[in-house]
């Protein structure tokens, strides 16, 4: 395994493992509060609400109550991760995908100020729909086997059918609790460094 990709990986068990000892405390600090948290909670108690640093800290943090929750995030990472580590370099492949981490908490926290939803979100979704989404860009006829349904395809029809398949149920509001949202966030964020790399709009072309 790469070493960066396997670094994100220990760094969010190491997580979880802290997470399940600090309990909620870890959730108060360090998950995706909405700007709006602290006047529905109020600040009492060690609430902080929104944080700036939460929009990288929420990444790590995932459902103690559900183990599929950090397992399924860490075998996509490990999947898709391991072949772009190796395709990008380290720094790039670093770099994207804090980037959609980043950007998926920015959508997030849009998308909760426009609903008004005061609720947390935490995991490593948003980093992994940016990884999913950069192999179907570089490795489109890639074919990949997904675990649900189990069913072989080239990796830019399964990242088109998870997009499509997001943006209906964030719009519909299915699968609540869910950050639906915050996943195409994600993709997007990924987007983004993809055409800065090739220097395509919105970003100028770097000269060699």
């Amino acid at each position: 395994m790469p070493r960066a990709t396997a670094i994100i990986i220990g760094a969010n068990v190491a997580a979880f493992l802290l997470q399940r000892q600090l309990g909620d405390w870890a959730i108060i600090w360090f998950a995706l509060w909405p700007l709006n948290a602290s006047e529905v909670f109020g600040s009492e108690a060690g609430f902080v609400g929104f944080a700036p640093w939460q929009l990288v800290t929420y990444g790590f943090l995932h459902s103690t109550d559900n183990f599929s929750h950090i397992f399924f995030n860490m075998f996509a990472i490990y999947t898709f991760g391991s072949t772009l580590e190796q395709f990008f370099g380290t720094r790039y492949y670093v770099m994207l995908y804090f980037a959609s981490v980043v950007t998926a908490g920015l959508t997030q926290l849009g998308v909760n100020e426009l609903i008004g939803s005061p609720y947390p979100t935490l995991g490593a979704s948003g980093g992994v729909f940016g990884l999913l989404l950069a192999f179907g860009m570089y490795f489109p006829r890639q074919r990949i086997m997904l675990l649900f349904p189990p069913i072989p395809m080239p990796a830019w029809v399964a990242v088109a059918a998870f997009g499509g398949l997001e943006l209906f149920l964030g719009v519909t509001g299915t699968q609540a609790g869910v950050a639906h949202f915050a996943h195409l966030g994600g993709m997007l964020g990924a987007f983004l460094m993809i055409q800065w790399r090739r220097g395509k709009p919105p970003f100028v072309k770097r000269r060699r």
